[in-house]
């Protein structure tokens, strides 16, 4: 059985980074901010141009696979902490079990540490991506181009599941996504029924 678990947690002991520096617009981690996309972007390139860059198949597969593991570990371990303050992670306890963690920097400690460049870079570059690949895919499928498929499937895999475990980071566990989104419709039907009484 998966648990998922949802916490609001300081990461890594997140505070003495950074203590009291303003949230600015500017780029506070160059070097993970270059990595976020330097793999990805990349994979998508090497993928395009293979053709043109080596005749082996083999070398250029392999290429990809490497850049798209290596943006992988990069984006899940390194650039999400620092550039957004979210980690997800997976731990089997003592009986087995897999947890599943989603985990988000204090609200209190993201207004003086997140950077609006740096998330607008790592949104962007997290969600611009899988979809390339997915249009890869159904491009590779359409033109017969069987043996791109499978490295198109791992593009999508691996940058898919990286979007999909930030954003779980970002809104919540699908509980919480349950019961805000019953809360808001019971106060959009109360607010409906008070304007109508009111009306009439």
């Amino acid at each position: 059985t998966l648990n998922d678990d949802t916490e609001d947690v300081s990461l890594f002991d997140a505070e003495e980074e950074t203590t009291n520096r303003p949230r600015k617009s500017k780029i506070r981690h160059p070097v993970a901010s270059f990595f976020h996309l330097f793999f990805r972007v990349s994979a998508v390139v090497v993928y395009l141009l293979c053709e043109f860059l080596s005749s082996s198949f083999i070398a250029c597969m392999v290429t990809i696979i490497l850049l798209l593991s290596c943006d992988f570990w990069a984006v899940k371990n390194v650039t999400g902490r620092l550039m957004v303050g979210l980690r997800w992670w997976n731990h089997i306890d003592e009986d087995g079990k897999s947890h599943w963690v989603f985990e988000s920097r204090k609200s209190s400690q993201e207004n003086k540490t997140v950077s609006e460049a740096e998330s607008r870079i790592f949104w962007l570059g997290l969600i611009a991506c899988p979809v390339l690949w997915v249009i890869f895919a159904f491009s590779a499928l359409f033109s017969f181009r069987i043996k791109w498929l499978a490295v198109v499937i791992m593009g999508v895999v691996l940058q898919g599941a990286n979007l999909y475990g930030y954003i779980r980071c970002k809104v919540g566990s699908r509980k919480n996504l349950t019961s805000m989104a019953t809360s808001y419709l019971g106060k959009q039907f109360l607010r409906q029924n008070t304007g109508d009484d009111q009306t009439s």
